[in-house]
């Protein structure tokens, strides 16, 4: 059985190719639930008006497929909560935006 952690671990490769950071670096994968060879995943954009949504959502769709044992994937786009760095993103994500809390 394939855990959301695997899932998580597949997205790890996509990069935001505005921020240069990782989706999962920066929290925009807000959820992955996995459900027998399913994977629904929860996600969000850096911005509403993000100009590579389609190709973002796309590549986390690939990556999400390339998991061993997931036979299919839903990536459910969402802007609740709103993205916000400070909050979603992971320490190494923080210093690289120059972001010191």
């Amino acid at each position: 059985m394939v855990s959301d952690r695997e899932v998580m671990d597949s997205l790890s490769e996509v990069e935001d190719p505005e921020m240069k950071l990782t989706v999962t670096e920066l929290g925009l994968i807000y959820a992955v639930k996995v459900e027998g060879s399913h994977a629904e995943i929860d996600m969000t954009l850096t911005s509403p008006g993000c100009p590579v949504a389609p190709e973002l959502m796309a590549a986390v769709h690939r990556s999400a497929m390339k998991t061993a044992g997931i036979d299919s994937a839903h990536v459910n786009l969402t802007f609740t909560p709103p993205w916000d760095p400070r909050v979603h993103s992971s320490e190494d994500a923080k210093f690289e935006m120059g972001i010191f809390d």
